[in-house]
């Protein structure tokens, strides 16, 4: 007999709901509203805001006490290489976040279970469902579980810059010229945009990000352009 997906997603986040319908509730995309409006739901967008919150102040706190010689504007970068989407959704993939999502047919088909953002916004609301389902400390050991292993090898990297001021720095070591962003594709409703940018150096792209913001987008993109040239450095 299969397993319950719910069951199933609890063994895989070693995390025990006290009400299942909390983890039920965290993994209802927006999309999944439109086909389903007589059923009175609500998709996991204030969950996620909840979850973005307690995320920024455990990376804050774990990095304010990992490096005690750096100043703000170092903290504030690297904790932007942690919280960034790329990397977000990277830790939702580790365990399969994706194959738990409410999602609707069109959302499906166009990939929307591997989407960066749909991914990284949905660990955030996970992150929620545990802190209002189990409390603070639960939601702390999840993050010390799938979140700490990355965020202590990219602090081992010795990247302290934001994404964007790295690039930059490459781009002009390697090509001599100066990155600049563009917007490929907006999507989604105003209060809940999803954005895609590029890359550029001059007029060729050199790589794409996603996020729910410009900035987060641009810092995706500029992450997907760093690890291209260094790929093709060494």
């Amino acid at each position: 007999m299969n397993q319950n997906p719910i069951t199933a997603l609890q063994k895989l986040i070693k995390t025990k709901f006290k009400d299942d319908s909390v983890l039920q509730q965290a993994l209802i995309h927006r999309s999944y509203l439109n086909e389903n409006k007589t059923a009175k739901l609500q998709s996991n967008e204030r969950y996620e805001f909840l979850g973005d919150a307690i995320l920024e102040l455990w990376v804050s706190d774990q990095l304010f006490h990992l490096f005690p010689d750096y100043n703000e504007g170092n903290l504030t970068n690297l904790r932007a290489l942690v919280v960034c989407t790329q990397n977000l959704a990277k830790i939702a993939s580790s365990f399969n976040l994706g194959q738990f999502l409410s999602l609707s047919k069109g959302e499906e088909a166009n990939g929307g279970r591997n989407n960066q953002s749909i991914l990284a916004n949905t660990l955030e609301a996970l992150i929620g469902a545990i802190y209002l389902d189990k409390g603070l400390k639960s939601a702390y050991l999840f993050l010390d579980r799938f979140v700490n292993p990355g965020l202590l090898a990219i602090s081992q990297q010795k990247i302290f810059k934001d994404p964007k001021s790295l690039f930059q720095e490459i781009a002009q070591a390697q090509r001599g010229i100066t990155p600049h962003y563009q917007t490929v594709k907006e999507s989604g409703p105003d209060h809940h945009k999803t954005f895609e940018v590029a890359v550029l150096l001059n007029e060729e792209s050199i790589a794409t990000g996603a996020g729910n913001s410009k900035q987060r987008a641009e810092e995706a993109a500029a992450i997907n352009a760093t690890e291209i040239f260094t790929k093709n450095s060494v």
